[in-house]
C-alpha cells in the first residue's frame, strides 16, 4: 500500500516507467489537438497500487476504458496530433483543478482508495510536479505550435463512460459535453444524429461543470472552438469495437471540421 505522507525528495516516476504523457505529432498541418486525459491504468511502482485491490484497476474507476486507443486511431485518420495521460486518474486526475477534493479522490463509484487518504499537501505538490503539471504543459505546447499559421486549433477532449453507473442503463453512444462555445458541438451532434447515433446532449456528463478542468483551462481562455467527446465503454472495450467508433467519428469530423469559423478565436 502507498504511504500518504509520500516524500517529495523521493522519484514518484522511475526511470524505467511511462513519461507523464504521450505526444503523437500530426503528420497534417490541420490545426487539431486531441487531449486524452485518462487513457492509462497505470500506477507509479512507487505508490503500490495505492492499495486498490487489482481488479477495480481495471475498471472505469481507474482510466476512461478505451478511449486512449480510440484517441490513437483519430489521430491517424485525421492526421493530426494529440496528448495524452499516462498515468491513472487515481494517482492524480487530469481533468480536475488541483484544489478539488476528486482530483486525489479517497473513494471513486463507492471504492476505497486507501493510498489517497489523508494526503498531505507536500504529497499533493509532489504528485502535480510529476504528472499534473508536465501533462499540461505538453497539452499547452501543442496548441500553441500553430501560431505561425495564422489559424488557431481546435481542441477535442476524448473521453468514455461507463454504461451502467448505480445501477442504471446509460442509452446515449456518444455524449457531447459543451458550454458556451457553440461552434463545434451543435454541428458535430446534428452530424452525429444524422448518421444514426444516439446522442446525449451534456449528457452523461455536463461541459457546464466547473471539474470539466482540461477545456476550461486551455481552450476557453484562448477562444479556441472545443468539444468534449465522450463514447460509452462498453462499445470501445475491445480492438474492433476502437476502430469501428474512431472510423465513425472519423468520418463526422471530417464533414464538420471544415467550418472556417471554428479555427477563429472567439472570445465570445
Amino acid at each position: 500500500m502507498a504511504v500518504a505522507n509520500e516524500q517529495a525528495a523521493f522519484p514518484l516516476i522511475a526511470s524505467d516507467e511511462p513519461a507523464p504523457f504521450d505526444v503523437i505529432e500530426a503528420d497534417s498541418e490541420r490545426p487539431l489537438v486531441l487531449a486524452c486525459d485518462h487513457a492509462s491504468r497505470a500506477i507509479p511502482r512507487s505508490l503500490g497500487g495505492l492499495g486498490v485491490p487489482d481488479g477495480y484497476l481495471d475498471d472505469h474507476i481507474a482510466w476512461d476504458i478505451g478511449a486512449g486507443a480510440v484517441t490513437r486511431l483519430l489521430c491517424e485518420r485525421l492526421g493530426c496530433g494529440a496528448v495524452l495521460g499516462n498515468f491513472s486518474r487515481l494517482v492524480v486526475d487530469l481533468n480536475r483543478d488541483l484544489e478539488d477534493p476528486t482530483a486525489f479522490p479517497a473513494i471513486s463509484d463507492g471504492v476505497l482508495v486507501p493510498g489517497n487518504l489523508g494526503l498531505t499537501v507536500e504529497a499533493r505538490a509532489h504528485r502535480a510536479k510529476a504528472i499534473f503539471k508536465p501533462y499540461h504543459e505538453a497539452l499547452r505546447r501543442l496548441t500553441h505550435s500553430f501560431s505561425s499559421t495564422g489559424q488557431r486549433p481546435v481542441m477535442i477532449g476524448i473521453h468514455s463512460f461507463t454504461p451502467y453507473l448505480y445501477g442504471l442503463f446509460r442509452p446515449w453512444e456518444i455524449g457531447v459535453l459543451w458550454d458556451k462555445d457553440a461552434r463545434l458541438p451543435l454541428p458535430l451532434m446534428a452530424a452525429l444524429r444524422a448518421a444514426g447515433i444516439r446522442v446525449g446532449d451534456n449528457v452523461p456528463y455536463s461541459g457546464r461543470h466547473p471539474a470539466d478542468f482540461t477545456i476550461d483551462h486551455h481552450a476557453e481562455p484562448e477562444g479556441l472552438a472545443h468539444v468534449g467527446i465522450e463514447i460509452r465503454q462498453d462499445l470501445i472495450s475491445d480492438p474492433e469495437g476502437q476502430r469501428r467508433w474512431a472510423a465513425k467519428m472519423a468520418e463526422v469530423l471530417d464533414l464538420v471540421l471544415t467550418r472556417e469559423d471554428l479555427y477563429r478565436p472567439t472570445t465570445g
